[in-house]
């Protein structure tokens, strides 16, 4: 059974930093490449960023280059992201998935971010 479990969520000021870790099983984790999505209240899945199955590639979404940087440790098959400058507008639901496309492959249940002052 495919399992990916999110943790490291939280609520942090403005400016804070969170590391979310994304643990898998299931599944060959070093042989597909990874995304973190994210979704806000009242809004659709929001793509954030992908990394290749063995770390030499990475992509983000413009809203959060810079800022967040992906990575993967697959001797433990853990996805990580960390998170740092957080805005207010990062609120939201972050996700773990094996496809790019949102609603395709196999996700984990999320983890809450909160960002306020």
């Amino acid at each position: 059974e495919v399992q990916l479990v999110e943790s490291g969520g939280g609520a942090v000021q403005p400016g804070g930093s969170l590391r979310l870790s994304c643990a898998a099983s299931g599944f060959t984790f070093g042989s597909y490449d990874m995304n973190w999505f994210r979704q806000a209240p009242g809004k659709g899945p929001e793509w954030v960023s992908n990394i290749n199955s063995d770390s030499g590639r990475t992509y983000y979404a413009a809203f959060v280059k810079g800022r967040f940087t992906i990575s993967r440790d697959n001797a433990k098959n853990t996805l990580y992201l960390e998170m740092n400058s957080l805005k207010p507008e990062d609120t939201a639901v972050y996700y773990c998935a094996t496809d790019s496309v949102a609603g395709r492959g196999f996700r984990g249940q999320g983890t809450q971010v909160t960002v306020s002052s």
